[in-house]
């Protein structure tokens, strides 16, 4: 027998698949200007990689988070944002 589903829970999950949209479509505008500062840096002759924009980049945002996403779970996804940034774009 099929139930009738719970609005509540439907409206949630709604919710949460729109963020999630919303998440990707983020994240492939990100990599946009990430390829052009690529290129850029590759005619130019440097390096791709700055740990050092990369540590001030991840304390900004630390700074500017107001939760409920903690510190270190901010800290694991933009490691996860940036390595993802990285495999991408080669």
């Amino acid at each position: 027998p099929t139930s009738t589903p719970d609005p509540h829970l439907r409206q949630l999950r709604e919710q949460i698949s729109d963020t999630d949209r919303a998440v990707v479509e983020a994240i492939n505008t990100r990599l946009k200007p990430v390829a052009r500062l690529k290129r850029h840096k590759d005619e130019h002759g440097i390096a791709f990689v700055d740990l050092d924009r990369e540590a001030r980049m991840v304390t900004e945002r630390v700074r500017e988070n107001a939760g409920p996403l903690s510190e270190n779970g901010l800290r694991a996804f933009y490691a996860e944002l940036l390595a993802l940034c990285k495999r991408e774009l080669g």
